[in-house]
């Protein structure tokens, strides 16, 4: 690892102009699971290390009835995941934030740095695209929102620019009466990246002929998490055998995986057909 200067500001004013004085030769810091991995291996040489982890509201989480769940991005995910509020009211959540890494590395790993990783097999992401989260960003001297299916634009890559600074993830109340799964293909059946994430959150809405309503979002087969609009429509038009089965095969055309060393494009794919239809039925047994 070559030598780098440690920078902690304040406040997030003094990151983020700092960020901008030295666009590409600062690296943010929150967790560190993912950066001194690559500063390790010498994929990444930055100049400075900026440690915004202490920076106040950073590490907080919120919750109210009208704005929903509130939390900032440098929360660990194991403080994610043990929250009551989040356990009781957002359980989608955390149990797919249980499914990364080890329990060591959830003592470290920060949400924020999870989603600004952009790994398409990132496991919190499918989870909080079907819950509608929102990205905030503070750049520039202010704060906005950024819907999550906008904030990724590629492999590695989001819509942050210099400056821009994840702050929170804020995710609205599921709808009255929901039912969820996140399904997780890995090599082993711990610590391991996914070979296919699948999140399925399903509702009653009385508008479709279904009578449900339903959210999929697919992790690890595309350059970026997606959702699976196909599929969701099929199930608000019936939730029949027939109907859960062309559901799951409407995800695998949405899918677009590449082959890699730990998986063919070929599996990956049949794989997503098999996770989806189960998660389905699952939430479906849980919502009848």
């Amino acid at each position: 690892m070559k030598k780098f200067d440690y920078v902690k500001p304040k406040t997030l004013a003094e990151a983020s102009a700092f960020m901008v004085e030295h666009d590409g030769e600062a690296r943010l810091y929150a967790g560190g699971t993912d950066v001194l991995i690559l500063m390790r291996n010498n994929f990444i040489t930055p100049r400075y290390i900026v440690d915004i982890k202490e920076i106040p509201g950073l590490r907080d989480i919120s919750f109210d009835e009208t704005a929903g769940l509130t939390i900032g991005a440098a929360t660990t995910l194991n403080t994610v995941a043990s929250s009551p509020v989040i356990r009781e009211r957002f359980g989608l959540l955390a149990e797919a934030v249980e499914t990364v890494g080890s329990y060591q590395v959830r003592n470290r790993a920060t949400i924020g740095g999870n989603i600004c990783n952009a790994a398409p097999s990132a496991d919190t992401v499918p989870a909080l695209l079907v819950l509608g989260a929102m990205a905030w960003v503070f750049g520039g001297g202010e704060e906005k929102a950024v819907p999550l299916d906008a904030f990724f634009t590629g492999p590695g890559e989001t819509a942050l620019g210099p400056g821009d600074i994840l702050t929170a993830i804020q995710v609205p109340l599921p709808p009255a009466g929901s039912a969820y799964r996140y399904l997780k293909l890995g090599r082993v059946r711990a610590a391991d990246l996914a070979l296919v994430g699948v999140a399925v959150l399903g509702f009653p809405q009385a508008g479709n002929p279904s009578g449900y309503g339903f959210r999929i979002a697919l992790g690890a087969v595309a350059p970026t998490p997606i959702r699976a609009p196909e599929a969701e429509a099929v199930l608000a038009e019936s939730v029949d055998d027939e109907a859960v089965e062309e559901a799951a095969l409407a995800a695998m055309r949405t899918a677009r995986p590449i082959s890699d060393v730990r998986a063919s494009a070929e599996y990956r794919s049949a794989m997503v057909r098999v996770l989806a239809q189960r998660g389905i039925k699952e939430v479906l047994e849980d919502l009848k």
